[in-house]
């Protein structure tokens, strides 16, 4: 209270010092003295804004006639929110803390399953298998092809010896021991074929069985968000038991932990909750327009969220994007849910932090206008304090020729043009100091000069 004293005697004091051009000569009188040049003219040099908080807004064209105000409030998007659960049962360890921010692949929390590491060993045991298949296979081979190679050369025995038979030579009982030795390899062979053809079918069931592992293995990494810890290197890559590691959850998008479900060192079920993070910038605003409206709303009209008034936001730091209807109204409250979804979150906007959408409708121009709260009264008369072009340590005191307003925003018909600055915030203050000093009798201009009479 004492600073605001301070500051209006020093404003009345260099208002009183900016009425008159030559202070000397008014005060020493006598015929030379030069009356005191009447002006509305208020000096505001650095100190003086600085003490008073003076802040300044420009003259905008705006449609204030076709703008619709509605209050409403931010909420999270539904995609903001993300859960994750455990995908398999075990004991949790918590690596985070609620209201913590994480960033993408930041581990959340480990999970020492039993189930999990079933699975590795179940895996190393099937890698194993399937890698000893292969000698087996491979000595099967040889011995398949010396089998037939014996079968060649009894064939070949026997083709001699039928031959020789034919000359009129050769023994039966050789023929015979001949014909006999042949099937025996025959149905050697046959066995070794079907031997070989048991083992490649139990390689396959075995490389199936191996690739469901993995592929479950593969699943349950993927949806905890970890990178592939191992390289398989396909079906016969060999997983040592040894180096198995706890299941890690990792944070799969940058947000803020909201809760956590579990303590460190609970034990969670399949798929139990964990915790919830939010990503806070994923926002929408959503309001409650009258259903009388419905005929000037529509889908895909220009909106602004503007932050609410009297606080330490700037006006000018608002939200943009495009009207959405809602697909329910309320009967008994006659109105329906508006909804923006921002093009970019301002720094101020969260959830459930209350502001207004201005809708701009279709029709109507557009008009100079001013914050609502730019404009100060001194008895019933509307009082505005514009920023000379000239001289940005002066400000003019003005009676605003004003027209309609929306609430926010309010139409200047006269005396200001587009880009003036008018004082916002300190308004009050400077016409307090003006108060007892404005010449009565005469008017002013809105290049500040005074003109005596009514006219």
């Amino acid at each position: 209270m004492i600073a605001l004293q301070r500051a209006l005697v020093l404003i009345a004091a260099v208002l009183a010092a900016g009425c008159s051009r030559e202070p000397e000569k008014a005060a020493s009188g006598g015929a030379g003295a030069t009356p005191p040049v009447v002006t509305n003219r208020v000096d505001i040099p650095a100190a003086v804004r600085q003490n008073l908080g003076i802040t300044f807004a420009r003259v905008e064209s705006r449609k204030v006639t076709r703008t619709l105000r509605v209050p409403g409030r931010f909420e999270l998007l539904p995609s903001a929110r993300r859960e994750y659960r455990t995908p398999l049962g075990g004991r949790v360890e918590l690596l985070v803390s609620q209201f913590e921010r994480v960033e993408s692949g930041t581990v959340l929390y480990r999970v020492d399953s039993a189930e999990w590491r079933d699975l590795h060993e179940r895996i190393a045991a099937m890698q194993a298998k399937v890698k000893s298949m292969g000698p087996i296979r491979e000595a099967h081979r040889v011995h398949e092809e010396s089998l037939a190679e014996k079968v060649r050369l009894w064939q070949e025995r026997e083709q001699e010896l039928e031959e020789l038979r034919a000359a009129g030579g050769g023994r039966a009982a050789q023929f015979i021991e001949a014909r006999a030795a042949l099937n025996a390899t025959k149905a050697e062979l046959a066995e070794v074929l079907e031997e070989d053809a048991k083992l490649q079918a139990e390689e396959s069931a075995a490389q199936a069985e191996l690739r469901s592992l993995l592929t479950r293995h593969d699943l349950l990494v993927k949806s905890s968000g970890m990178a592939h810890e191992h390289d398989h290197g396909g079906e016969g890559a060999a997983e040592d038991p040894a180096s198995f590691e706890p299941l890690e959850v990792r944070a799969v998008a940058p947000g803020v932990i909201e809760t956590l479900a579990i303590t460190t060192g609970g034990l969670a079920e399949d798929s139990g909750l964990i915790l919830t993070s939010v990503q806070p910038e994923q926002i929408r605003f959503r309001a409650r327009g009258l259903q009388a409206d419905l005929g000037r709303l529509r889908d895909g009209l220009p909106v602004s969220v503007v932050p609410p008034q009297g606080g330490s936001i700037a006006m000018d730091d608002l939200m943009t994007g495009s009207l959405q209807l809602g697909l329910d109204a309320d009967a008994d409250e006659r109105t329906i849910v508006l909804l923006m979804t921002p093009e970019t979150a301002a720094g101020w906007a969260r959830a459930g932090v209350a502001a207004h959408m201005e809708i701009t409708l279709e029709g109507g121009g557009a008009e100079l206008a001013i914050p609502v709260s730019a404009v100060t009264r001194d008895g019933a008369t509307p009082i505005i304090f514009r920023r000379d072009p000239k001289d940005v340590d002066t400000v003019i005191r003005m009676e605003a020729d004003l027209g309609v307003s929306d609430g926010r925003w309010v139409v200047v018909k006269s005396g200001v043009k587009q880009g003036d600055e008018i004082v916002l915030d300190g308004v009050y203050q400077l016409m307090l100091a003006t108060a007892g000093s404005v010449t009565k009798g005469g008017h002013f201009h809105p290049d500040g000069t005074f003109h005596e009479g009514d006219d």
